[in-house]
C-alpha cells in the first residue's frame, strides 16, 4: 500500500481519517512547531473562510493542514502543511 507524505509525516492515503484541510491555527510567537494540537486549529471550509479569520497581530494564521491524527499521548493534532500567508511549506 502506497503512502503519501505531509512534510515527513506518512499516513494511508486511502484513510478517511487523515486528510488536508484549510484552517486557521492559533500560534503565539514563531510558527516553527511541527504539529499543533486540535484545541488551537479550526478547521475552516474554505481558503478564504481561513483568511478572513486570520488575525493581523499574527496570533491567529491561516494555513492548510494534514489531520486529524492522535499523538502517541492520544491526543488529536494536525500537521501545518503551508502558511497561507506565505509562499514556503510550513514547518
Amino acid at each position: 500500500m502506497d503512502d503519501a507524505r505531509f512534510d515527513g509525516v506518512f499516513f494511508d492515503p486511502e484513510s478517511s481519517g487523515l486528510g488536508e484541510h484549510f484552517a486557521v491555527i492559533s500560534v503565539s510567537g514563531r510558527r516553527r512547531r511541527r504539529r499543533y494540537p486540535a484545541g488551537c486549529v479550526q478547521v475552516v471550509a474554505s481558503e478564504a473562510e481561513a483568511r478572513a479569520l486570520a488575525s493581523a497581530d499574527g496570533n491567529r494564521v491561516a494555513a492548510v493542514v494534514a489531520g486529524p491524527s492522535k499523538s502517541s499521548e492520544n491526543v488529536e493534532i494536525y500537521y501545518p502543511v503551508r502558511w497561507l500567508d506565505r509562499t514556503q511549506e510550513a514547518g
